[in-house]
């Protein structure tokens, strides 16, 4: 069963930085697909970005395109997403998903984390 854990949400000015984690353990080799999504009160879940474990170029939703970056360290089963240049609409909820490929559908991920808070304040 494979489990994920994210972590490094917060509150942030606006132009501000952060990064998350998202660790996953049990048996990552059978969903070698990684993503974040977000989902803000009263909205539908929002892709992020997603990036296989095995190679393979990321990408990311329009929203978030050239300020935010996917990476994976495979040595530590840990995918990060670094937030430039934040702004108040990317308060939400950040949530890692996990599946066997890639996807910008939440539906198609069966492996979730609980989520993590950020809060961008103008």
């Amino acid at each position: 069963q494979v489990q994920l854990e994210e972590s490094g949400g917060g509150v942030v000015q606006a132009g501000g930085s952060l990064r998350l984690s998202c660790a996953a353990s049990g048996g990552t080799f059978r969903t070698p697909a990684m993503a974040w999504f977000r989902q803000a009160p009263g909205k539908e879940r929002e892709f992020v970005a997603a990036v296989p474990w095995s190679g393979g170029s990321p990408y990311y939703g329009d929203a978030v395109k050239g300020r935010f970056t996917i990476s994976r360290d495979n040595a530590k089963n840990t995918v990060y997403l670094q937030m430039n240049s934040l702004k108040p609409e990317d308060t939400a909820v950040y949530f890692c998903a996990s599946d066997v490929r890639l996807s910008r559908d939440p539906s198609n991920y069966n492996y979730w984390g609980h989520g993590t808070q950020v809060t961008v304040s103008s």
